[in-house]
């Protein structure tokens, strides 16, 4: 029982911790403005999960912008492809959530909140424009 209650994390000063909640706070923000002023479904909640690994475990190889962006990029345009050509069924959701991790490993842009793209594409069935609204956003950052 020891053992599942000890927490592996170091532990960190509450004015870090502050800080990784405002930057997650903010981002989400910045996110839902631009679903509000574009009408595309930036505010998912995938993102929220990568808040946490980019304000809270910034040091994380899966937190770097590669992984980020490229992750995100390619399980949503995973997700488009497969609803494009499969029905919104259970299997269909699981074959691109696998197709998704097996994609971003060749990729090396592993992002495990991105692994949950293909399930929000599939069941909201967002359209084309959601990827290339993602394509845009993604060029505008190089």
């Amino acid at each position: 029982m020891k053992s599942f209650t000890k927490r592996h994390a170091p532990p960190i000063h509450w004015s870090k911790a502050a800080k990784a909640g405002l930057g997650g706070c903010i981002a989400i923000a910045v996110l839902g403005l631009m679903t509000k002023f574009t009408a595309q479904p930036f505010l998912m909640a995938p993102f929220g999960a990568s808040c946490v690994l980019l304000f809270a475990a910034p040091q994380s190889p899966l937190s770097q912008p590669a992984h980020v962006i490229g992750g995100h990029l390619v399980t949503a345009f995973i997700g488009l492809l497969l609803h494009a050509i499969l029905p919104n069924e259970w299997w269909a959701v699981a074959l691109a959530t696998g197709l998704a991790i097996a994609a971003m490993s060749y990729f090396r842009v592993t992002h495990p909140p991105a692994g949950a793209n293909p399930l929000v594409v599939l069941r909201a069935t967002p359209g084309g424009a959601f990827c290339l609204s993602r394509l845009c956003l993604v060029r505008s950052f190089w």
